[in-house]
């Protein structure tokens, strides 16, 4: 019987790498490489067979099976990339970037090891489910995670189907093409800001890092007294979204005021989404999530004011607990997915 796997977990900057055996534990701590993402597929492949195979030799336990975080379009079937725009090459002077990339192949021809990979929000989702606040027995569980863009995935359980009572676990919503879960650009205002989607109103144009970033700074030229303000030294280049927690945690009313907006509209995207899916949980992920109580304290509001009650009464907005390792956790689930569907 398989004792372990592999969860990978590749981004623009990094990718890692850890053994996790079937209750989630890692079996030793993540091995990590720059992942060289803009330097073509032939060094980003290295750079991941390196992370595995040192994550394989450091946890002395062979693994049964792969399981791989990719950002972008993914097609889980066969294993391609179907698009990823942070990761290509310069040809002349354009970014090529991945279309269509055997990634999943090419990886399994170098490591001689059957992988599973889908999309990284997606799997962050499915990890969450299983090890983090769902405990593999939620009824249900959205997840937003939020940076550099808001992602999302959606895990069904056999209560929010009907038709097929021996359903056990959580399976990954992924549509037709595996273009699924992107619930960053679920429409709070039809006539909002500018998404870099190119639609307008998208969760993702108001709670994205630039755009809390972009907000911190208007409101700390607005209030030039303010902790906010104080803290950046008067350059607004400085200001990150854990600056402002920073302020929000020494009472800050600019830092708070920042946050309170950001987590109404949260709120609101978070309020459709129960309409949509009816979950017992939807959790807040990433790392701007570790903006903690005056965040959640607004997300809270505004879904009390815009969800159905009586779909509120049963479901949870909380903070994911496995924000650091989502991506190789989400792996490893999907990893022990396909292990079990092979027995």
């Amino acid at each position: 019987m398989a004792t372990a796997v592999v969860g990978v977990d590749l981004g623009g900057t990094n990718v890692r790498a850890a053994v996790v055996g079937r209750d989630g534990t890692l079996l030793a701590p993540p091995v990590q490489y720059p992942s060289r993402a803009q330097e073509g597929f032939a060094i980003t492949l290295e750079q991941i067979t390196l992370a595995i195979r040192e994550a394989i030799a450091t946890a002395g336990v062979s693994p049964a099976m792969i399981g791989m975080a990719v950002p972008g379009h993914i097609d889980a079937t066969r294993g391609v990339v179907r698009w990823a725009p942070n990761f290509g090459e310069m040809r002349g002077e354009v970014f090529e970037v991945w279309r269509d990339v055997p990634l999943g192949d090419a990886v399994q021809a170098r490591l001689n090891l059957p992988i599973v990979m889908g999309n990284d929000a997606n799997l962050a989702a499915l990890g969450e489910y299983y090890y983090g606040v769902g405990r593999g027995m939620a009824r249900g569980l959205v997840m937003l995670t939020l940076g550099t863009g808001i992602g999302g995935g959606v895990v069904l359980t056999r209560h929010q189907v009907q038709g097929n009572a021996h359903w056990d676990g959580g399976v990954l919503l992924v549509g037709l093409s595996g273009g699924a879960g992107e619930l960053g650009h679920t429409i709070i205002n039809f006539a909002g800001s500018r998404c870099g989607c190119g639609a307008r109103g998208c969760i993702e144009a108001y709670a994205r890092r630039d755009a809390i970033v972009e907000l911190a700074r208007e409101q700390a030229r607005r209030n030039p007294n303010s902790l906010l303000n104080r803290l950046t030294e008067g350059d607004p280049a400085k200001i990150t979204p854990a600056l402002v927690s920073e302020a929000a945690a020494q009472g800050d009313p600019t830092a708070l005021a920042i946050w309170r907006e950001v987590g109404y509209y949260l709120g609101i995207a978070v309020a459709n989404l129960i309409s949509v899916f009816n979950p017992e949980i939807v959790a807040i992920g990433g790392q701007i999530a570790k903006a903690g109580a005056p965040l959640f304290e607004a997300i809270h509001a505004a879904v009390r004011d815009y969800a159905l009650p009586t779909l509120l009464e049963d479901c949870r907005v909380v903070p994911a607990e496995r924000i650091e390792d989502a991506g190789i956790l989400g792996g490893a689930a999907l990893a022990w997915q396909a292990v079990e569907a092979r027995r």
